[in-house]
């Protein structure tokens, strides 16, 4: 009679084993990070395909109201810009560029670069058709 209960013991410490494992590896998968919107006007961007005339137009607003701080593929006076449509949200960026202000006060991420590049990001008066123009030409870019 010992060795059916020794067996019976044995087999549930053995099944509370296993089930504690697999809650472990089930509160290991991560969820994937939601990405901030930032602050400001923009809550919702539909993206499709890459709009060939808006990203041409929008390299064109770069050029003319950013390209003094920013460069693609380099750090400069601000970050480069190379690979922002994969770190940040289209909400986020199109609020940055038209709300830098504010964004720097109020959104953590915004915070950080300003921590790190010490320079206020300069209002340039962008309207919102036109940052969805400089977004369309950074998506352009990352492709």
């Amino acid at each position: 009679m010992k060795h059916p209960i020794i067996l019976a013991a044995l087999l549930a410490f053995a099944f509370s084993g296993l089930n504690a494992c697999s809650k472990k590896e089930e509160a290991a998968v991560p969820e994937a990070p939601q990405l901030s919107k930032g602050v400001g006007p923009v809550t919702s961007v539909a993206l499709g395909p890459v709009d060939a005339a808006r990203a041409a137009k929008g390299k064109q607003l770069f050029e003319s109201k950013c390209a003094a701080c920013h460069k693609l593929d380099e750090k400069y006076v601000g970050p480069a810009i190379k690979g922002v449509t994969q770190r940040r949200s289209p909400e986020w960026i199109m609020n940055m560029i038209m709300n830098p202000q504010e964004m720097t006060e109020k959104d953590p991420t915004a915070r950080e670069l300003l921590a790190t590049y010490f320079t206020q990001m300069t209002f340039q008066n962008v309207t919102q058709d036109e940052a969805r123009d400089i977004l369309e030409y950074f998506r352009k870019t990352d492709e």
